[in-house]
């Protein structure tokens, strides 16, 4: 019998041992399987957080929350694991078979959970693979994006320093380089503490005024030099005019001496007019040449359209003088031209008219009719007017005659193009 009892006690001794042995191998793999599940939750939050830097969308949104969701099943299971582990002293001297088959029950439970866990993990990272793409894509835009806004603004700057060693001051362009200085700085604080998106338009939009400003630096001295020429070629212009406003009395004292008061009346202050616009440019071109000189370049420009308005005005007024005597000249050695013009007008717009209608549109008849009558109108009173005829009001008349056809023919040719 103390023999039947020692192999009894073998047979269990060996048995315990190898449920120790089958229970630490568990032990083992659920630690193989715990650091496993580990590393793919770290690569997989790497790759979460590089989604939501980029992509705020609902899709984006719903994955960060699943995410969320397997860091709670991963701490309950990394939790089984860890109390798996602390319940089962596989190193204990007398272990029994009972304990070790427990231990290798629960390790090996555990183990599982730990596995699963991972599968699904990692069958949720191959799901959001189109989401890390897109985002990765962002991600590298950003140090390109970001390293031209600084080579922009570089040449920005190095385009100012040559202006101003040409004697250009370009405050102004100084002061708008200096007011990307804070978004430079959050250039270089990165996309970790601004965002992915911001950043990137933050830098396409240092990008985009730093090379306005380094345009406008360049083209400088140009803008410069023609400046320099039109203030040339205007303060030219108003001394012409100036000139040009003392003829204008003998051109007044032939229309007085020939023409009825009607005729010439409205042109009494040109010379006065042309004097003051003359004058009036002048000023602005000195004041022009002084903005100049200070590089109050938009001041310059302005006053330059000024002073090109009044030269304008003053230049048509002179100019309407000439081209009244000539007129009133001509319409009173023969007025049938004048006449003949309008009614050809008028006669032309009739056959359009009439083309492909068997009678016109009243819409176009009426005008047309009308503008007849007015022509017969202006002739006969014209011919009434005795030796000094109103040539003047016979022409305005004739001329607005001739507007009033040239709009009917316009509507006329808009109808039918509309409904080709």
């Amino acid at each position: 019998m103390s023999g039947g009892g020692t192999r009894r006690w073998g047979w269990g001794s060996g048995r315990a041992e190898n449920l120790r042995a089958d229970a630490q191998a568990a032990k083992d793999a659920a630690a193989a399987a715990f650091y496993e599940l580990d590393t793919a939750q770290r690569d997989l939050r790497i790759s979460i957080e590089t989604i939501t830097a980029v992509d705020d969308s609902p899709p984006a949104r719903k994955t960060a929350d699943d995410f969320a969701e397997f860091g709670r099943r991963i701490d309950e299971v990394s939790h089984a694991y860890i109390s798996a582990v602390d319940s089962h002293d596989l190193d204990r001297d007398g272990l029994d078979a009972t304990a070790a088959s427990r231990a290798l029950h629960d390790l090996s439970r555990v183990k599982g959970q730990l596995e699963q866990t991972r599968v699904d993990l990692e069958r949720f990272a191959h799901s959001i693979g189109g989401l890390l793409e897109h985002a990765e894509t962002q991600l590298a835009q950003v140090a390109p994006a970001v390293e031209r806004g600084r080579q922009s603004l570089l040449a920005a700057t190095q385009a100012l320093d040559a202006v101003r060693a040409a004697g250009l001051a370009a405050d102004g362009l100084a002061a708008r380089l200096a007011a990307l200085g804070p978004e430079l700085t959050k250039l270089n604080q990165g996309a970790g503490q601004h965002g992915v998106r911001e950043t990137i338009r933050r830098a396409e939009d240092v990008q985009r005024q730093a090379e306005a400003i380094r345009e406008e630096a360049r083209r400088l001295p140009e803008k410069a030099a023609e400046l320099d020429r039109r203030l040339a070629s205007l303060r030219t212009r108003a001394q012409a005019l100036a000139n040009r406003a003392g003829s204008v009395e003998p051109v007044l004292s032939e229309l007085r001496r020939r023409f009825s008061a009607a005729c010439w009346q409205d042109l009494q202050q040109v010379p006065q007019e042309a004097q003051r616009a003359a004058g009036e440019a002048e000023q602005k071109v000195r004041e022009a040449q002084r903005a100049r000189h200070e590089q109050r370049w938009e001041d310059a420009t302005a006053l330059l359209a000024s002073v090109r308005a009044l030269l304008n005005t003053g230049d048509g007024a002179v100019a309407a003088a000439g081209e009244r005597l000539q007129r009133l000249n001509e319409v009173s050695f023969n007025h049938e031209k004048e006449t003949e013009r309008a009614r050809f007008a008028i006669r032309d717009a009739q056959r359009l008219a009439m083309a492909g209608r068997s009678t016109p549109d009243p819409r176009h008849a009426g005008p047309l009719d009308d503008s007849v009558a007015r022509l017969d109108r202006a002739l006969a009173q014209l011919e009434s007017g005795g030796r000094h005829p109103d040539y003047w009001r016979f022409l305005t008349e004739l001329d607005a005659i001739k507007e009033t056809v040239a709009g009917v023919v316009q509507d006329i040719r808009g109808n039918r193009a509309s409904q080709r």
